[in-house]
C-alpha cells in the first residue's frame, strides 16, 4: 500500500517537474517576466519625466519671478525709491540662488530621463528580439517533439517477423514445387518404361509373325503338335477354349446330354 502511494507521489511530482521544465512554459514565463519588467521600467520613466517637467515648470516660474522683480526694482529706482529697489533686488537674489539650484537639478533629471528613455527603447528592442527568438524556439521545440514522436514510431516498427514468415513460406513453396517436379519426373519415367515395354512386345510379336510367315513360304514351318500341358507350362486361353469345345462335342455325342456311365 505504501509503495503504491509512494509511486503515485513520485509520478505526480515527476509530472509537475516535467511541466516546470517544459521549454514552452519556460519561454512563456520569461516573456511574462520581461513584460512585467518593461511595465515597471515604463512607470519609473514616467515618474522621472514627471519630475523633470515639474522642475522645468519651477525654473520657468522662477525665471518669470526674477524678471518681474528686476522690472519692479528698475521702476522703483526710476521713481526715486531706492530702498524699495534695494529690497526687490535682495528678493531677486534669493530667487537667483533658487533658480541656479533648480537648473542644476533639472539638468541632472534631464540626463537621467534621457538615459531612461534610451534604456526603455533598448528594452523594447530586446523584448521584440526575445519574442521573435521565443517564437522560433517554440517552433523548434514543436519540431523536436514531432521528430521524437516519429522516431519512436519508427523504432517501434519491425519487419523481422513478417520477413521470416515470408521466407519460411517461400522455402515451403519452393520445396513443394521441387517435390512436385520430382514426382512428375518419376511418373514420367514409369510411363516411358511402360511404353517402351509395349513397344518391345509389339516389336517381338511382329518379328515372330514375320518369322513364321517366312518359314511357311520356305516350307520350313514345323508341324503343329497337339498342345500338352507340361509342368511349368501354362496353356494359352485359346487352346483351353478349343479343348473345352472338343470335350463338349464328345459329351454331347452320347445323346443323353449328361455324363456317361
Amino acid at each position: 500500500m505504501f509503495g503504491r502511494i509512494w509511486r503515485y507521489i513520485k509520478a505526480v511530482l515527476g509530472f509537475k517537474l516535467d511541466q516546470i521544465e517544459d521549454p514552452e512554459i519556460l519561454l512563456q514565463q520569461a516573456q511574462q517576466e520581461m513584460r512585467e519588467a518593461q511595465a515597471k521600467n515604463r512607470e519609473r520613466a514616467v515618474q522621472a519625466i514627471t519630475q523633470k517637467n515639474n522642475l522645468q515648470n519651477l525654473v520657468d516660474q522662477t525665471e518669470k519671478t526674477i524678471a518681474n522683480l528686476q522690472a519692479k526694482a528698475e521702476l522703483a529706482l526710476k521713481n526715486g525709491d531706492r530702498d524699495l529697489a534695494r529690497q526687490l533686488l535682495v528678493e531677486k537674489g534669493q530667487y537667483d540662488l533658487t533658480l541656479t539650484s533648480t537648473k542644476a537639478s533639472l539638468e541632472s533629471v534631464v540626463e537621467t530621463t534621457e538615459a531612461i528613455k534610451v534604456a526603455i527603447r533598448r528594452e523594447e528592442e530586446r523584448i521584440r528580439a526575445k519574442t521573435a527568438q521565443a517564437l522560433a524556439m517554440k517552433a523548434q521545440w514543436k519540431q523536436a517533439q514531432i521528430e521524437t514522436s516519429i522516431n519512436k514510431a519508427l523504432d517501434g516498427m519491425t519487419t523481422d517477423g513478417t520477413d521470416a514468415a515470408f521466407e519460411r513460406a517461400s522455402a515451403k513453396i519452393s520445396n513443394a514445387r521441387s517435390e512436385s517436379s520430382a514426382r512428375t519426373e518419376l511418373a514420367k519415367g514409369r510411363l516411358e518404361n511402360k511404353i517402351a515395354a509395349l513397344d518391345d512386345i509389339g516389336a517381338s510379336t511382329a518379328a515372330d509373325a514375320e518369322l513364321a510367315a517366312m518359314e511357311e513360304r520356305m516350307g520350313l514351318a514345323p508341324k503343329s503338335a497337339p498342345a500338352t500341358t507340361t509342368p511349368g507350362h501354362v496353356t494359352s486361353t485359346t487352346e483351353i477354349d478349343r479343348q473345352l469345345q472338343e470335350l463338349e462335342a464328345r459329351v454331347g455325342g452320347n445323346g443323353s446330354g449328361g455324363p456317361s456311365a
